[in-house]
């Protein structure tokens, strides 16, 4: 229990460095790929994000998504790429390979589609290597460049919202 504390504060540590030196690019480049992180204990139709990305035309091939589990992996097997808390370790490192992967990616888009406060959640949303961020409204507000506050059941009305925000900001034609 005591070592799960100080497991937690280490990585609270690192997530607030890297929330504190985060470098917001500003680009008009049009988006070509989509990152979509969820947690799978709140939303678990990842359906409509194939829905989403071919309303914002990005091809399937250039859209990955990422679930979390506060369970075990076990219980999700119609998941490719599912984590949970024992994949990071000490200081926020990240402890599985296709993880790191996804985090090193330079998506175009990341999607961060979860409500609750999750120190794993927040840290792979902030260690993402995608160049524009946008999420549901969070306490820390460093961790998104755009913020849509919707509720989670609501994802038409979030849909609508992406493709509007992301054609005003000219990355979408």
């Amino acid at each position: 229990m005591i070592l799960k504390g100080f497991k937690e504060n280490s990585i609270k540590k690192y997530l607030n460095k890297l929330l504190t030196n985060r470098e917001v690019s500003v680009n008009n480049s049009e988006v070509v790929s989509l990152g979509v992180i969820i947690n799978v204990d709140e939303f678990d139709d990842f359906e409509v994000f194939d829905k989403l990305a071919d309303y914002i035309k990005i091809r399937p091939n250039r859209m990955k998504i990422i679930a979390f589990s506060s369970g075990k992996k076990e219980s999700l097997l119609s998941w490719d790429d599912c984590y949970n808390p024992k994949d990071f370790g000490w200081k926020g490192a990240i402890k599985n390979a296709e993880l790191q992967t996804f985090l090193n990616k330079e998506f175009d888009v990341l999607i961060s589609y979860y409500e609750k406060e999750i120190l794993e959640l927040k840290l792979i949303t902030a260690e993402s290597k995608a160049k524009f961020k946008i999420g549901i409204l969070q306490t820390d507000e460093r961790l998104n460049d755009l913020i849509i506050k919707t509720n989670l059941k609501q994802f038409d009305l979030f849909k609508e919202e992406v493709f509007k925000y992301l054609t005003i900001l000219k990355k979408i034609k």
